[in-house]
């Protein structure tokens, strides 16, 4: 099990950490403040920095398949640096943070497009370049009219924070979650049973006994794993870039940064 700090702090972009397992496919930590791929948003990229001052590069951040460790997967070509990374080597795990703080903004700039489009979701993908959310939909959406609306929720400088609620607490009150499957689309976590011909909510994982939410004061509130920004303000410049009827059901919604 790998102890994830970007939960509690997503501003952390380096930290001390012991390596736990090594191999072709990755290196495990104890902690790290890596985010793996998952909810839509990449894996972070950095390095991992040995006692004597060499970095062994990073790649891409994945969940492990079993134990609940997170895989720094190394960029190729670096195997002698990867041998020296035995259990129990101290390292430093430093993130590529202006990387990481574009997928913080989009991540953020996706929940404030939930607010204005109160839709069923049924597709994300959030990197440094572009975000995109998928709404279970058939009516039109205007591109210049979601871009205003951006642009006002993000004027009003709301602060966003992190939080945790009991699964009793979601239990009673399925409409946070926001994210759907599709029918016909291969299973992923736990499912509250659909209606027929209708998309399935993708519950976040259970068993915990609780589950995080990202709360942005007055507009949005969904549970939500990923890394934010800690105030609407700091999101910037950010537009609706296009709008595509992806299906008779799916309008597809993309969004870039004002500086782009």
């Amino acid at each position: 099990m790998t102890q994830v700090l970007f939960h509690d702090d997503a501003r952390l972009q380096h930290c001390p950490a012991t390596v736990t397992a090594a191999d072709a496919s990755g290196v495990q930590l104890d902690r790290t403040v890596f985010y793996p791929l998952g909810g839509g948003q990449a894996g972070d990229r950095g390095h991992l920095l040995l006692p004597d001052g060499r970095a062994l590069r990073i790649a891409d951040t994945r969940k492990a398949r079993e134990g609940g460790g997170i895989l720094h997967v190394p960029e190729p070509g670096q195997d002698d640096l990867l041998a020296l990374l035995q259990g129990g080597l101290q390292v430093t795990a430093q993130i590529d943070w202006p990387r990481r703080h574009r997928h913080m903004r989009f991540h953020t700039s996706t929940h404030l497009l939930c607010a204005l489009v109160p839709q069923p979701v049924d597709g994300c993908s959030i990197t440094a370049d572009y975000a995109r959310l998928d709404f279970h939909m058939n009516e039109p959406l205007d591109k210049d009219e979601l871009s205003a609306g951006l642009a006002r929720l993000v004027a009003l400088a709301r602060p966003v924070v992190s939080r945790w609620i009991t699964e009793a607490e979601l239990d009673a009150n399925p409409g946070l979650v926001r994210s759907m499957r599709p029918p016909g689309r291969p299973k992923g976590e736990s499912l509250r049973p659909p209606a027929e011909g209708s998309p399935v909510s993708v519950q976040p994982p259970r068993g915990l006994g609780r589950v995080r939410v990202i709360d942005i004061a007055g507009i949005d509130l969904q549970p939500c794993g990923g890394t934010h920004v800690d105030n609407t303000a700091e999101i910037g410049a950010v537009r609706v870039t296009k709008v595509e009827k992806k299906s008779a059901m799916t309008r597809r919604v993309v969004l870039g940064f004002g500086d782009t």
